[in-house]
């Protein structure tokens, strides 16, 4: 076998570069075919490639941090040894001395003690990556994420002010941050988003009481779905009633095409920033399968292993934005869908119930649409079924 060059891949969605992550092999390694080799990030996401040749790694053609252009040399692979000038079964034994084979990566949980030794803990290799590139030692980091993982926004705090590339002007007090990738490609979408839509906002606070007990009463069940997985199930059935949301506008064409499949994309915090991936055929699930899939999607997510596919399939989205603890927002459209509901926070507010004030677990809900697609009785009549069912969820369940 001759020595093969392997060129970094299409990665798909119209991507045409790509930069290296990390290395998951050191040139001299011996690999297999499918084998992950280098972890690269696209505009989309964070993915592993793989090698379609076995051999030995030879050459490694970019450094990490090197941006790559689809069709660019990424990685040579020659024979694992030998002189390459004999017949099959008579061939000589590779050296050894002179090959490594590449473990596979396992990994291992820390102990207490291994706690102690200030072990960082990171699960995100953007994190490490910002880290390397910022100088900053993760050993002496404090991590805010959940059990103390290092999140992006704990390194670029413990950062040092950037330096300026030549030729730029220096103006004290401030600290240049380039724009990568990725939020290259959130800047596209939304600028376009919001120059080509005509956008409307409605908005309807909602009596969640029911909604809570419900939830309240499932705690005591192992897997009883949460409050998102109903939200989700009731936005399900109000884009069977009102598929004009489920859809997309060709322009060229002056068409609005409705789809069948509902592929419900949920707004996810990530340490890259926000990303929206999504469920596919939502409008085939139970609740609880709902759950089960918003729950892996959500954790996946933010470890920033999303999949360009489920970055792109969204036809509809559903944003929380009750995880930051606000009511609402005026959202932007995500561009080529042509709406979003939002939902805020759930908290104790006055209400009258049969003429009386009390307090009830209360929500607002916020509806986002191109209104070249419907008028605002559409809109209404959307969120109307939504927010019902949210007010009464046994009868929307039973519908269903």
């Amino acid at each position: 076998m001759s020595a093969r060059t392997f060129l970094l891949p299409d990665l798909g969605e119209g991507l045409t570069e790509a930069e290296i992550v990390r290395w998951l092999v050191a040139e001299g390694d011996i690999i297999e075919i499918d084998q992950p080799v280098v972890e690269v990030e696209t505009a989309k996401a964070v993915v592993e490639v793989p090698s379609p040749h076995a051999g030995r790694v030879a050459t490694r053609h970019a450094a990490e941090g090197t941006t790559l252009d689809v069709g660019s040399p990424l990685i040579t692979v020659a024979e694992p040894g030998g002189s390459g000038n004999v017949l099959i079964g008579y061939g000589t034994t590779p050296d050894k001395a002179a090959v490594r084979h590449r473990k596979p990566r396992i990994p291992h949980p820390r102990t207490p003690e291994q706690h102690e030794r200030s072990v960082p803990m990171v699960l995100s290799p953007l994190v490490r990556r910002l880290a390397r590139d910022t100088g900053v030692d993760l050993t002496s980091v404090n991590g805010t994420g959940p059990g103390g993982v290092i999140t992006r926004h704990d390194v670029e705090a413990a950062s040092p002010p950037t330096t300026p590339k030549p030729g730029r002007v220096v103006v004290a007090g401030e600290r240049r941050i380039p724009l990568n990738g990725f939020r290259k490609q959130v800047a596209a979408v939304l600028t376009r988003s919001r120059a080509e839509i005509p956008e409307a906002t409605i908005w309807v606070d909602v009596d969640a009481t029911a909604l809570w007990e419900l939830r309240e009463r499932g705690r005591a069940v192992p897997g009883s779905p949460g409050l998102l997985a109903y939200v989700a199930r009731f936005v399900v059935a109000g884009l069977r009633e009102y598929p004009v949301f489920n859809a997309r506008l060709d322009i060229e064409r002056q068409e609005i095409v409705e789809l069948d499949r509902i592929n419900l994309g949920l707004a996810v915090q990530s340490d890259r920033g926000l990303v929206v991936p999504a469920i596919p055929g939502a409008e085939t699930m139970t609740t609880s399968g709902l759950d089960s899939a918003i729950r892996d999607l959500t954790a996946r997510a933010r470890r920033g292993e999303s999949t360009p596919a489920e970055l792109s399939a969204g036809t509809f989205t559903l944003n929380n934005y009750g995880a930051f603890r606000v009511d609402g927002s005026a959202a932007i459209i995500n561009h080529p869908q042509v709406a979003m509901l939002g939902i805020g926070r759930i908290i104790d507010r006055p209400w009258v119930v049969d003429g009386a004030l009390t307090v009830r677990k209360v929500t607002q809900l916020s509806f986002v649409f191109d209104h070249r697609i419907c008028d605002g009785g559409a809109a209404a009549g959307f969120l109307r079924t939504v927010a019902d069912a949210m007010e009464d969820p046994p009868s929307a369940l039973a519908r269903l």
